[in-house]
């Protein structure tokens, strides 16, 4: 027999109760997705997954617990619920583990505003190919190319929250997607690269041609790299990776790095961590975005909040434990799947952009970097000390002069930050709208 994702979510409830659970709450998830890969010309991976999964959170006598299944039948339901409780006798005692009080939750919604789910029907692999095989085609069509992968995807969620205090509610999202992976040149000396889009609607992708294109030119541009000098020079980190600095900067700030003491960020709250002319904002209700979402994992009404304003730092990303041991309030920032418990996360998140376009800092830095990729990551929670493989361009007299790889590129995330130039080139359509990063000096160990 189907039961919708309510149903069952009560069901779970029901049943942690008269296990002998104080408290809990259930998460179920009804997914499906489908993959389809290309590579030299021959289709060379279909995937296609559904199914349900549940998770039971059971709070008792102060103590907590997590199991998780994909079977939906009472009886599992029940044995579900007796095995939580059975472990929860046998956890450690937590103080601040618990639901959020009723007056706590959000309570109205606009599930349509946010418009996350595509109403069109679902794709038929053979689509999802021809999307893939067209951009494996655009991306062969370029002389110098060797090889490449290209593939397309789609899934849809429904997600589902329910709780002992009084929540519940759910909503629905799709994906759709296409990349492309790119390989120019032979033997030891080939490159790769890549470009893909993904979004909520099919109708707002990229066309297959253009990420296939973009792929194949990426990847011819950085043939012949060499290693460039050992020295301090202006780096300039491609819009593509840029957000990666903001990451670091967003995971120094998440209320458990807080509580634990292992953040370089610790003593900053109210201090200034950007320039003062920079705001970092989250913004979770923005409309077709991916990272868009009406309420937490908790049940808490998300909202828009500023973590970083005129280059201030406001506050720590918090749910609901983590700001009990801080001695605050959850900024309704958490998350969690079907066996983990919440956490705090990020939802949008956008850095205030410059003036200037990514050309004009080319030419304003005169001889330095451009960073198009990254690999490895050494960074020192506690110091924000980094370090980190890169390759891209080399710069001289503001005008790219010929590819570099193989390199090193370390400073101090504090310093990095607080010296930022950020373009004007940032993708509005991301969840992280992040543009292209100026960082005035950092350490390049080449040749």
């Amino acid at each position: 027999m189907q039961h919708s994702l309510q149903t069952i979510t009560q069901s779970l409830l029901d049943m942690a109760r008269k296990a002998g659970a104080d408290h809990a709450d259930a998460v179920a998830i009804q997914g499906t997705s489908i993959s389809i890969e290309v590579r030299q010309a021959e289709l060379e991976h279909a995937e296609r997954s559904e199914g349900v999964d549940i998770g039971l959170r059971v709070f008792k006598d102060g103590k907590t617990a997590i199991v998780s299944g994909s079977d939906v039948r009472d009886d599992t339901l029940r044995i579900m619920a007796e095995r939580a409780i059975a472990m929860a006798h046998e956890a450690p005692t937590d103080a601040y583990a618990g639901l959020a009080d009723p007056a706590q939750l959000a309570t109205s919604w606009d599930a349509a505003a946010l418009d996350l789910c595509d109403p069109s029907d679902e794709p038929d692999p053979a689509a999802l190919e021809r999307d893939a095989r067209e951009a494996e085609q655009a991306a062969l069509d370029h002389s110098g190319i060797s090889q490449v992968e290209a593939g397309a995807g789609y899934s849809a969620s429904d997600i589902y929250l329910a709780a002992t205090n009084g929540f519940s509610g759910g909503y629905k999202r799709t994906a759709r997607s296409v990349s492309c992976m790119a390989i120019a040149g032979q033997g030891a000396d080939m490159e790769r690269d890549y470009d893909g889009d993904s979004r909520v609607y099919a109708s707002d992708l990229r066309s297959n041609g253009a990420i296939g294109t973009s792929a194949a030119e990426r990847a011819l541009s950085r043939l012949n790299a060499r290693r460039p000098a050992t020295g301090t020079y202006p780096v300039l980190f491609d819009e593509r990776i840029s957000s990666s600095l903001i990451g670091h900067l967003l995971s120094a700030v998440n209320g458990a790095a807080i509580a634990r003491g292992s953040s370089w960020l610790i003593d900053d709250l109210g201090k200034q961590v950007l320039p003062a002319h920079l705001s970092v904002i989250e913004d979770p209700h923005r409309p077709r975005i991916s990272g868009s979402r009406l309420f937490d994992a908790e049940g808490l009404a998300t909202q828009r909040r500023d973590i970083v304003r005129d280059g201030v730092l406001q506050g720590w990303t918090l749910d609901l434990a983590n700001a009990r041991k801080l001695g605050m309030t959850s900024t309704a920032n958490a998350a969690r799947g079907v066996s983990s418990g919440p956490s705090p996360s990020n939802w949008n998140i956008a850095l205030t952009q410059g003036t200037a376009s990514r050309a004009d800092l080319l030419r304003d830095m005169g001889t330095g970097l451009l960073v198009t990729s990254m690999i490895g990551s050494t960074i020192n929670p506690n110091t924000g000390d980094y370090s980190r493989g890169a390759s891209g361009f080399w710069v001289e007299n503001g005008e790219i002069a010929y590819p570099v790889n193989e390199l090193t590129i370390a400073g101090n995330l504090r310093d990095m930050l607080r010296s930022i130039v950020p373009a004007n080139d940032a993708r509005q359509h991301l969840s992280g709208v992040v543009p292209s990063l100026l960082v005035e000096g950092m350490k390049i160990a080449g040749n």
